[in-house]
């Protein structure tokens, strides 16, 4: 594989295509923002997301998806919000002449249709192979090639072998998985938990208690995620417990950040105004937990997160009525 075309120039987006252009590829990058776009193309640097990182000059940079030439992967990462509109945007501009592989990168459940993101990019463009690239993996990080590793994931073993050689460098380990549908539902399904322990963090509720709080969540990942679909032990690898533990600690998880707000008592509509990036366990939350609802599926952890999101439930009160529930076996 020679070249590839990055839809989405947020952090990730852009710490990918400097990973691609590393690892050789003819890299083109898109975004929507036609200022922020104009000042990557002439700094090779994105101020707004990745300030960090210098892009190889080699990256074509661009607005216009008419100036996007053919290329053999696309790589989507787009907020799972957008996802839809966008993949719609490309279907009329034209960017796919037939045989790309597209790879999401985003992970989200889409609110409406309770689809993962590879069913849209599917509906959408039904005669390509798709995959999903997910995993403890923050951009900051990977800007400084920092040891990282990931799991490409696709229901056809031939797809997700040839991603395997493109995501592999000396600082990056990437394996494979068949099931795309886990490896999704895992992706989405740690963002809202984000939330909770950095939630726990602004009340400084303590290690042991986010600890605990961690380890319940992989049980109900567990639980609502084989309901849909995915497999027990993809929740056990990278895109579930691995990408669960680096964002319910890690200081570069946006979604954590917010829990920590809301913890301290700041509204969620003024950290959102406050913020450029986009904390998908928001949207996600609310997603998941309609999912939740209708497969019947017992979330008692995303329940009152969707309270403290949706209803205004106080954190505390939240965390009382957690601690309250009936004594039962752990593997219950």
């Amino acid at each position: 594989m020679k070249s590839a075309v990055v839809f989405g120039a947020g952090s990730w987006g852009t710490a990918l295509a400097a990973m691609l252009a590393e690892r050789g590829l003819h890299v083109q990058l898109w975004g929507r923002d036609e200022t922020l776009m104009r000042e990557i193309a002439e700094t090779r640097k994105n101020s707004r997301y990745l300030p960090t990182l210098k892009l190889p000059r080699e990256i074509m940079v661009t607005h216009r998806m008419e100036e996007l030439k053919a290329a053999e992967l696309a790589v989507i990462v787009i907020p799972s919000k957008g996802l839809r509109s966008v993949a719609g945007e490309m279907k009329k501009a034209g960017v796919f002449r037939g045989g790309e592989l597209l790879l999401s990168c985003t992970k989200g459940i889409e609110l409406e249709t309770g689809e993962q993101m590879s069913e849209i990019i599917g509906e959408i463009f039904p005669q390509h192979s798709l995959a999903a690239l997910s995993g403890p993996n923050h951009a900051e990080e990977i800007a400084q090639q920092l040891p990282s590793a990931a799991v490409v994931a696709s229901e056809n073993p031939e797809v997700a072998v040839q991603l395997q050689g493109v995501f592999t460098l000396p600082w990056f380990r990437c394996y494979t998985s068949d099931d795309l549908t886990g490896v999704e539902w895992a992706g989405a399904m740690k963002n809202p938990y984000a939330i909770a322990a950095g939630i726990a963090r602004g009340l400084n509720l303590g290690d042991n208690a986010i600890a605990a709080l961690v380890t319940r969540a992989l049980a109900e990942m567990v639980r609502f995620g084989v309901k849909q679909g995915g497999r027990v032990e993809t929740f056990y690898g990278l895109s579930g417990v691995g990408d669960l533990v680096a964002t319910c600690y890690s200081e570069h998880s946006r979604n954590n950040r917010v829990g920590k707000l809301l913890g301290q008592g700041k509204s969620l509509a003024d950290i959102i105004a406050g913020t450029r990036m986009v904390a998908e366990g928001v949207p996600n939350t609310e997603s998941l937990w309609r999912c939740a609802r209708k497969i019947e599926a017992s979330t008692p952890l995303l329940d009152e997160i969707y309270a403290m999101l949706y209803q205004g439930k106080p954190p505390k009160e939240a965390l009382r009525e957690l601690l309250g529930r009936d004594p039962r076996p752990e593997v219950d």
